[in-house]
């Protein structure tokens, strides 16, 4: 263990990695946002803005080169994802990568088997498992808050029609599951501990080869289970747990303090409604701070390889369904 702290580069100018990352990784305890690799001064300008001392490298390759960079953040777009962690993982680079790290479940595999070689850390950036808000739920669920689960509903949708996003973009992997279906399928299994049995429907709309609407239900070993997402509907995003004896309901389970304040509701049968409130929490900033304590300390991480590979799984069975039909 060491006091010193975590070194970062980021492998790509991203929107995402210059309004949430970038600056995550700068203001979390233990993290020194030290270098971005991008080859144009103006996307790098708006790093330099808040982090005066970043170093800019011209290439990916460049910044994966780097001895003065302990791990490395890449939020390229998701057909990059696989490629990328491994070349960080054999410079020697901890790596933490955007949702969702691979296509395909039997993809992870080679992350998984480089990770255990190498004894590096290397995981998918899972951030709503760092936030206090999921961990309080899980609580209330396995102290039998609710009684017996019965049925999971799972809600996250906006609306993204740019033909430039890499989301409507199908040769960059794009879809509307991939990119926040991750969130309803992943959360349901984290919360829960379960595995699916079955998708028992998959209504999959797509335009120009990628998902836009998906209405997906499942049936796992003690509950059941329907998710909508879309990239062509008004935002709303909500997760409710419902057991036999009350409910859990997460108002702002994905993007707390963005979409709206994290609460959580516990109704309970005779005893009405309590509300509990998460305001002012980064689950970011958070997530950093958990990569730098497993690197530095060796505390378990919320979200393992493995963890992402159950729920790309489940992607991939949706997508299976959808065929189907």
């Amino acid at each position: 263990m060491t006091d010193q702290p975590l070194r970062w580069g980021i492998l790509g100018a991203a929107n995402f990695a210059l309004e949430q990352m970038g600056r995550a990784i700068h203001a979390a305890e233990g993290a020194e946002l030290v270098a971005l690799a991008t080859s144009s001064a103006q996307k790098a300008a708006p790093f330099q803005a808040f982090c005066p001392s970043l170093r800019v490298h011209d290439s990916y390759e460049a910044l994966l080169d780097d001895p003065e960079i302990d791990a490395v953040y890449i939020p390229l777009p998701n057909h990059l994802h696989v490629e990328w962690t491994l070349k960080a993982m054999d410079a020697g680079k901890h790596v933490l990568t955007e949702k969702p790290i691979a296509l395909s479940a039997d993809d992870i595999d080679q992350l998984i088997e480089k990770r255990d070689q190498t004894g590096l850390l290397a995981a998918e950036a899972y951030m709503i498992v760092h936030h206090p808000q999921w961990h309080r739920a899980k609580e209330m669920l396995e102290s039998g808050a609710i009684g017996k689960l019965m049925h999971v509903e799972g809600v996250f949708t906006y609306n993204n029609p740019d033909a430039d996003n890499f989301r409507n973009q199908p040769e960059k992997g794009g879809g509307g599951i991939p990119d926040i279906g991750v969130y309803t399928y992943g959360s349901t299994r984290w919360m829960t501990g379960e595995e699916p049995l079955e998708i028992t429907h998959a209504d999959l709309t797509f335009e120009n080869g990628v998902d836009v609407v998906a209405r997906v239900s499942a049936r796992f070993p003690s509950f059941t289970a329907h998710w909508l997402n879309s990239m062509r509907m008004h935002p709303i995003q909500t997760m409710v747990f419902i057991g036999d004896q009350g409910i859990i309901r997460m108002t702002a389970p994905f993007n707390p303090n963005v979409f709206d304040i994290g609460e959580i509701e516990l109704h309970q049968d005779g005893l009405g409604r309590r509300i509990e409130r998460f305001p002012r929490i980064n689950q970011y900033v958070e997530q950093v701070q958990n990569f730098g304590r497993t690197v530095r300390e060796g505390v378990d991480y919320p979200w393992t390889l493995e963890n992402a590979r159950g729920t790309q799984a489940v992607i991939d069975a949706v997508f299976a369904k959808g065929r189907e039909g």
